[in-house]
C-alpha cells in the first residue's frame, strides 16, 4: 500500500506465471511469512495462492506454538492428501489426447453394441428359420398319415361310384327309349294341328277371292249410277249455256231492227212492245 502497483518494489517474495506451461509459481516462504506478521494485507489473488501453497496454514500453526519438525511434517502430510484428491491441471496436448482415446472408445463400444445386435438378430432369424423348418415338417408327417388314412376310404368310394355309373349306363338306354317314344306321341297331335292349320289357310285365301268379287259385283251397280249422276251435272250447265247464248242472239237482233227503223211511229213502236 505504500507505492503504486507499477511503481517501487520495496522487497520481491517471489514469481507468478500462469501464462505459461506449465504455469510458474516461486515464493519466499520465510519472507512471506515475515510481511504477514508485519501487518501486511494480501490481496484476494495472492491470498488463494498463499492458501494453496500452505503458507497461511503454517502461519497458523506457528501462532499455536508447534515445533518446526511438527509443522513440516503436518504441511507435507497436507500436500500429499491435497494432491491425492486433487490431480495437476493437464496441458492442452494432453487434454486432446485424453479427448481422442474417449472418442475411440465410445466408437468402439458402439461398433461392439452394434455387432452384438446384427449377431443377435442373425441367431433370431436363425431360430425362426428353424422352427418353421420343424413346423413345416409336422405339418407334412400330419398330412401324409392323414392321407394314408383316407386312401382306403377313397378306394371304397371309387368302386361304389364305378358300380353306380355302370347301373346309369345300363338304365340310359330304357330311359332314351321311354323318351323318344313319348316325343313321338306328343309329335302327332302337334303334326295332326299343322295340317288342320295349313288346310285352313288354304280355304282362307278361297273364301277371301269370293267376298271380294261379291262385294265387286254389288259395287258396280253403285259406280255406274254415281258415273251416270255426273255426267248429267255436267249436261245441265251446258243446255243451260246454249239456252243464254240464244236468248242473247235474239236481243241483238232486235237492238239492230231497231237502229235500222227510227222513224217509225208509235203505232208501230207499241206493236214491237207487243212482240217482245
Amino acid at each position: 500500500m505504500r507505492v503504486k502497483r507499477d511503481g517501487r518494489i520495496i522487497e520481491d517474495l517471489g514469481r507468478f506465471s500462469p501464462t505459461q506451461e506449465p504455469s510458474l509459481l516461486r515464493l519466499e516462504t520465510d519472507r512471506v511469512i515475515y510481511w504477514l506478521k508485519n501487518g501486511a494485507q494480501p490481496s484476494d489473488t495472492v491470498r488463494s495462492i498463499l492458501k494453496k501453497e500452505g503458507i497461511l496454514y503454517r502461519l497458523h500453526l506457528e501462532r499455536w506454538g508447534r515445533s518446526e519438525e511438527e509443522i513440516d511434517a503436518t504441511i507435507s502430510a497436507w500436500k500429499e492428501e491435497r494432491g491425492a484428491k486433487k490431480k495437476a491441471p493437464a496441458t492442452k496436448a494432453e487434454k486432446m489426447k485424453a479427448q481422442l482415446k474417449a472418442e475411440e472408445a465410445q466408437f468402439k463400444k458402439e461398433q461392439e453394441e452394434n455387432a452384438k445386435a446384427a449377431a443377435e438378430k442373425a441367431q433370431l432369424k436363425a431360430d425362426e428359420a428353424k422352427a418353421a423348418e420343424a413346423k413345416q415338417e409336422e405339418e407334412e408327417a400330419a398330412a401324409a398319415k392323414a392321407e394314408a388314412e383316407v386312401k382306403p376310404e377313397a378306394e371304397a368310394g371309387k368302386e361304389e361310384a364305378k358300380a353306380d355309373a355302370a347301373e346309369k349306363t345300363e338304365e340310359k338306354p330304357k330311359e332314351e327309349a321311354k323318351a323318344d317314344a313319348a316325343e313321338k306321341a306328343e309329335e302327332k297331335p302337334k303334326e295332326e294341328a299343322k295340317a288342320d292349320a295349313a288346310e285352313k289357310a288354304e280355304e282362307k285365301p278361297k273364301e277371301e277371292a269370293k267376298a271380294d268379287a261379291v262385294e265387286k259385283a254389288e259395287e258396280k251397280p253403285k259406280e255406274e249410277a254415281k258415273a251416270d249422276a255426273v255426267e248429267k251435272a255436267e249436261e245441265k250447265p251446258k243446255e243451260e249455256a246454249k239456252a243464254d247464248e240464244e236468248v242473247k242472239k235474239e236481243v241483238e237482233a232486235t237492238k239492230k231492227e231497231e237502229k235500222e227503223e227510227p222513224a217509225e211511229d208509235a203505232s208501230g213502236k207499241e206493236s214491237k212492245e207487243e212482240k217482245k
